[in-house]
């Protein structure tokens, strides 16, 4: 056993020398490629100094092919190579595998390049490489960014519906955020942030659901329901489809939209591009007609006036291009068109939207509410017909948040009209709800929650010597005499009274 045990430890020993000696091997024969490339380039520098540029060519290719090498370094040298010689191909050739290997656009800069500067190749790959601002591109950045802005003020808009504002904010928002896409790949900015890959994509499938809801919220004053969410299975699959792709790392990123500007693709879109603009196109559509028939029950309704017939109408016409548009576009990439105003058409759409919008927003935000303004543009209404109780429950839970944690009473210029403009809703519908929920009429709930307030701040003065007439001002009365006689009609005193009766209450 003891030999058995010797025998093997001595075949171990004999393994690891062998795998060390075999590393060494390896190391030693990379090291020694690599100094053999060194070589082939110093050599390859030299015959390009004495403008021996075929004789540099070989030695450059044959230093290329050496697969321990960083390869960018002799493209590059390839490239102005080529240019030495004014072979235009291969010139751009070299250059854009460089390009791909090394994204530095400085390169365009080099005086080496100066004899096919102004060739169309060169040109070619300026525009496909290099970041820089256009008119267009300006227009966009400016059109989406506006839109950002649009977006945040719908939504945090009092005067209109908060559904409606949900919906319509989330269109304008997502078309500036296709708008932002749009332009960085125009401006090549998008190898500069390669995480914006395919960023806008995943919204692809919601342009239709949000516009529909929206019209039929202000059209039909639709409560939207759990089962509606299925509107949004598309959206989820689709993300869902996209999520490899997301989770990939910005120079993932980049290597693919690299590789798709090399094989003449715009970088920016998904390698299903076509399947992708096909089912986007058949859910536009879809949406299309159901928006179009929402439209047309409400061009005839008596409830709507003018100006809300004409913005839904505008919208309708705007989303209705924007669809036939993206058909155009569609058709387009399918022969692999990615250039030209009918190709941007789809795109003009989107920022006419976004500006039509903002317009709108700016001069007249009561349409945004469609049906529910009838009649008043500041306020956001229901139909006269009455409040649903669904509505009705809504307003009260807004009136209690006011009167309570918000404390509107203490307001000295409260008034019906007041309220009812917080509650985004009609002086009838205010009254109503206070009437149904409080069986009291508005003074008589305005002057309740004062004098509660007023009470309190005599409980919590334990030195007894607040002045009646500050208490007065604090709770939002005018003056002492309205205020002496709320109070006692609450509380069967008059204020002093109460703050004496208090001075003789224990503790």
């Amino acid at each position: 056993m003891r030999h058995l045990g010797i025998l093997i430890t001595f075949l171990l020993l004999c393994i690891k020398a062998y795998s060390v000696h075999e590393v060494n091997l390896k190391e030693a024969f990379q090291d020694a490629s690599f100094n053999s490339s060194e070589n082939l380039l110093i050599e390859a520098d030299r015959l390009f100094s004495q403008q021996k540029l075929q004789a540099a060519l070989i030695t450059y290719h044959k230093a290329l092919a050496n697969p321990n090498v960083s390869k960018a370094p002799i493209l590059r040298k390839i490239a102005l190579t080529y240019a030495a010689t004014n072979d235009i191909a291969k010139t751009a050739e070299y250059l854009e595998k460089y390009l791909i290997a090394d994204l530095n656009t400085s390169i365009f800069r080099e005086t080496g390049f100066d004899t096919v500067r102004q060739t169309p190749e060169f040109m070619a790959l300026i525009d496909k490489y290099s970041m820089s601002f256009n008119l267009w591109s300006f227009l966009y950045l400016y059109v989406a960014l506006i839109g950002f802005y649009i977006a945040i003020i719908l939504h945090f808009n009092k005067k209109i519906d908060r559904i409606a504002k949900i919906l319509i904010s989330c269109f304008v928002f997502i078309h500036s955020f296709f708008i932002l896409h749009i332009c960085l790949n125009i401006t090549n900015y998008q190898f500069r942030f390669p995480h914006s890959y395919l960023m806008s994509t995943s919204f692809s499938f919601l342009y239709g659901p949000l516009l529909y809801f929206y019209f039929k919220r202000i059209t039909q004053q639709y409560v939207l329901k759990k089962t509606d969410l299925l509107h949004l299975i598309p959206t989820i699959g689709l993300f869902i489809y996209l999520l490899p792709v997301y989770l990939l790392s910005g120079s993932e990123k980049l290597n693919i939209m690299l590789e798709r500007v090399s094989n003449g693709f715009n970088p920016q879109d998904s390698p299903d591009l076509v399947l992708l603009v096909v089912l986007k196109l058949i859910s536009l559509i879809a949406y299309g007609y159901f928006i179009r028939e929402l439209y047309l029950t409400s061009k005839k309704s008596k409830n709507i006036n003018k100006a809300n017939k004409l913005w839904q109408r505008n919208i309708y016409v705007i989303h209705a291009s924007y669809i036939v548009s993206y058909a155009v576009y569609g058709i387009l990439i399918s022969y692999n068109i990615t250039y030209g105003i009918v190709y941007n058409l789809q795109v003009i759409c989107m920022a006419l939207m976004v500006m039509y919008i903002g317009y709108s927003a700016n001069v007249q935000p009561s349409v945004f509410s469609g049906i529910l303004t009838i009649g008043d543009k500041l306020f956001f209404k229901y139909k006269k017909s009455g409040l649903t109780p669904s509505l009705s429950m809504e307003l009260k839970e807004s009136l209690i948040d006011l009167l309570e944690n918000k404390k509107i009473y203490k307001e000295n210029d409260i008034n019906l009209e007041v309220l009812a403009n917080r509650l985004n809703t009609t002086r009838h519908n205010a009254s109503q709800v206070i009437n149904e929920h409080f069986d009291l009429n508005f003074h008589e709930l305005i002057n309740k929650y004062r004098i509660n307030e007023a009470k309190s701040i005599f409980n919590l003065d334990h030195q007894k010597n607040l002045n009646i007439i500050d208490v007065a001002y604090e709770v939002g009365y005018n003056n002492k005499v309205t205020f002496n006689k709320a109070f006692k009609k609450d509380t069967n005193l008059t204020p002093s009274e109460y703050q004496r009766l208090g001075i003789q209450t224990p503790g």
